[in-house]
């Protein structure tokens, strides 16, 4: 099992989303894929819980899922979400990521 942190305005907002596209029923997919200024960056959708996925997070209406090769780098990771002047949108701290780019959606580990 892989440990991953929702705040509650990330939950809500997750649940907004999925209302929004007709998904209710759908887990929250985390991922991590090459690309970006430092080497990897985070991924998120909307998908099924498949086989050899890793439930990382359940509570309420919201079901967090991540798959065996992204577990690693995930481990540990608060996903929250930021309504401000300065930033909005989805924020993921990961106690992993040796270092971030200034946008913050990218990061080596």
């Amino acid at each position: 099992m892989v440990h991953v942190e929702v705040t509650p305005s990330a939950q809500e907002q997750v649940l907004k989303i999925m209302q929004k596209q007709g998904k209710p029923e759908a887990a929250l997919r985390l991922y991590v894929q090459g690309g970006g200024c430092s080497g990897l960056t985070y991924g998120m959708t909307f998908d099924k819980a498949e086989t050899g996925d890793a439930v990382a997070f359940q509570d309420g209406g919201l079901t967090v899922v991540v798959d065996k090769a992204s577990a690693p780098l995930l481990e540990g990771i608060k996903v929250d979400y930021l309504l401000g002047l300065e930033a909005s949108g989805f924020k993921i701290y990961n106690p992993n990521a040796k270092e971030t780019c200034s946008c913050g959606k990218s990061f080596s580990a």
